[in-house]
């Protein structure tokens, strides 16, 4: 019976992933020539951009076949400015191979994914790439592995020749007593009767330890290292024996009822919206009618990944991975069908720390901006869309200044709009100091609307989310009357008394009151005397920004956690330079001739430490950093303009808002 393995490569950037899908689909024949990341020529990178710049912006999905298995692999990005890209990858993997140079080491994003991968329960196996450059260190590089990523790999081999190019793997006897003794050692620390076994004097035969390695792989428990050069090829086949021997193959029942994932839409040659769904359970066919996200819509086109294709089908199965046609208004993360109770949770990474405002060149484009940018948020729901009706500013928040460029590249090519950008500017949230309350009364001045509204907003912990509760009876008024009042609490809410986000807080109501339907004689509806869900809508913002201002809330700024890597007659220059961006060196370890450095650092300042931070160390500096926390801004407080009309200007607000008579 054929076997599916949805397969995730992830790495630093430039540990030479991409190359190394290119020699696996080369291995496989899927084909016949391996391309180059340097002449814009890999199978994986079809985007101009990719081409240009030698990197992986999008992640894309490619099969072929090992045996009885059919391998998808999913190329992901390795630069820290997509890591939503690598995140979405995540949710669909059913083990994985991380790359790691056997030149550089263990860097700081390698890190990063093995948490992640580890927090997420994936099996993975490490692949030290590299062998054959020059500057090679297998051996310190498999400590360090150990070290930082995690105790419990043990090396399937040896590297002869490192640093050549005539550099190979042999993977290691099965039978050698050293090999044996070293897998055993490892393996026993998560089995008791395996040690138990290899204690006792007849020891354990190879084939138990092999099956012992490939359990526990599967568990999350070890992680296999194997080592090559997908330049040369060298290692390659090891790989590629390992994947179908070590990593866990993709389960469900075929018949079961169907719950899937999407994890990548993109649009077709008719615009039309193309989902990318890992299916966990049942079977998908065209003209099939299933719940997806929200609503329900009806399948018009399969396309599943064989040999280095997608190719049209009449069904998606349990385990594969497949393009789905038809479904309008689908989004990245939605479910398909039921929803999987074992699926990766969304988020794992960090949210976008920075906004800036696009502008197109010709402002007769300005509608076409929008609906481009509209699309584009589709694809990548970690980046935000932030409309200003008030200035017509379009704004977009996004990890760094290189998701400029492919924002720029993307619009130009693909919807012909060019555009230009503000100065990027950290996006900064606003928490709640204490309680404050506030009501207005219906038929009471200065209250011009037809509804009792009294709020109560107090801070809530970090990561608790906007949390709406009732302290009135659930029956003192419509159902839909409370729900505006929370729909229109929760936008007030994107927009704090300095114009920044308020996530963390607890929002009660207090008091509530309506004036029930009124009708004259003849049975027509008197709007004047007659409380409607619009009454509450526009009310609630006067309320809510009167318990804010009372409550008091502090802008907070986003802080990057870094780590930067230099050679150690380089450190003080470097050291000089963290203090100019206002870093805050937290720690300080020393690697062979090089030091790494890791701490804090304001996210407005990341992008002028990784401009100078090549001249600090003469080029050879490396630098990794994600969200790590908001804290208080010191000195002037940030405003962000408003999109909409202002409730904590009362008048301005009931001119705009106020029904007329």
């Amino acid at each position: 019976m054929a076997r599916t393995l949805n397969l995730g490569i992830l790495a630093h950037v430039d540990a030479g992933k991409t190359t190394l899908t290119e020699r696996l689909l080369h291995a496989a024949g899927v084909i016949e020539e391996v391309g180059s990341v340097d002449h814009g020529t890999t199978h994986t990178d079809t985007l101009a951009l990719e081409r240009r710049r030698g990197i992986t912006i999008r992640s894309a999905v490619v099969s072929f076949t090992l045996g009885d298995v059919t391998v998808n692999l999913v190329d992901t990005p390795g630069h820290s400015d997509f890591i939503a890209e690598v995140e979405r990858a995540l949710a669909v993997l059913d083990g994985a191979v991380l790359v790691v140079s056997a030149v550089e080491g263990v860097q700081a994003q390698t890190r990063v994914l093995m948490r992640v991968l580890q927090r997420l329960r994936i099996p993975t196996l490490v692949f030290v790439n590299k062998v054959d450059r020059a500057g090679a260190r297998p051996g310190r590089v498999l400590a360090e592995i150990a070290e930082r990523l995690s105790p419990d790999v043990v090396a399937m081999g040896e590297v002869m020749g490192a640093g050549t190019r005539g550099a190979r793997f042999e993977r290691a006897a099965e039978t050698d007593p050293a090999t044996l003794d070293r897998l055993a050692e490892v393996l026993t620390r998560h089995d008791d009767r395996l040690l138990a076994a290899w204690l006792d004097e007849d020891g354990v035969a190879p084939a138990r330890l092999r099956a012992a390695l490939a359990g526990q792989t599967a568990a999350v428990r070890v992680h296999p290292v194997l080592f090559g050069s997908a330049a040369t090829g060298a290692g390659v086949a090891e790989l590629m024996a390992a994947l179908t021997t070590l990593l866990p193959t993709a389960a469900g029942d075929a018949d079961g009822p169907v719950s899937g994932t999407v994890f990548k839409v993109e649009r077709g040659p008719a615009g039309e919206r193309l989902a990318w769904v890992r299916l966990f359970s049942g079977t998908v066919r065209v003209r099939d009618r299933l719940p997806v996200g929200d609503a329900e819509a009806r399948v018009t086109g399969i396309r599943v990944c064989e040999d280095g294709d997608d190719v049209v089908s009449q069904a998606l199965t349990a385990g594969r991975v497949g393009v789905l046609s038809g479904l309008a208004g689908v989004r990245v993360g939605d479910a398909v069908g039921m929803p999987w109770p074992g699926a990766a949770p969304a988020h794992h990474f960090s949210p976008p720390s920075l906004e800036t405002v696009v502008e197109p060149c010709d402002p007769r484009r300005r509608a076409a901006l929008h609906a481009a940018l509209t699309e584009l948020c589709e694809q990548d729901p970690m980046v935000g869309l932030r409309q200003d009706d008030v200035r017509r500013e379009l704004s977009v928040s996004l990890y760094g200044e290189v998701q400029k460029e492919v924002l720029a590249a993307t619009l130009a090519d693909d919807y012909g709009v060019r555009v230009g950008f503000r100065e990027t500017t950290p996006l900064c949230v606003e928490r709640v100091l204490g309680r404050g309350t506030a009501f207005e009364l219906i038929d009471v001045e200065p209250n011009p609307f037809l509804a009792t509204v009294g709020l109560a907003v107090e801070p809530a912990p970090l990561g608790h989310g906007v949390d709406f509760r009732l302290g009135v009876e659930l029956g003192s008024m419509p159902p839909a009357f409370f729900t505006a009042v929370e729909g229109a609490m929760r936008e007030t809410l994107q927009q704090g008394l300095h114009g920044w986000a308020v996530p963390d807080c607890v929002v009660t109501i207090t008091h509530s009151g309506y004036w029930a339907r009124q009708s004259h004689a003849h049975g027509t509806f008197d709007a004047s005397m007659s409380s409607t869900a619009g009454d509450f809508r526009l009310l609630t913002p006067l309320v809510l920004a009167t318990a804010l201002c009372r409550a008091g809330t502090v802008v907070c700024q986003p802080v990057h956690r870094f780590e930067v890597e230099v050679p150690g007659d380089a450190l003080s220059a470097v050291l000089a330079l963290l203090a100019r961006v206002q870093a805050v060196p937290l720690e300080t370890q020393v690697r062979g001739t090089a030091y790494l450095l890791s701490g804090l650092v304001p996210a407005a300042r990341v992008h002028e430490l990784r401009q100078q931070l090549p001249g600090a160390s003469r080029g050879e500096g490396v630098l990794v950093d994600a969200f790590d926390h908001h804290e208080p801004v010191r000195g002037p407080v940030p405003e962000r303009a408003r999109t909409d009309h202002n409730p904590l200007d009362r008048k301005g607000y009931l001119l705009h808002t106020v029904r007329r008579q």
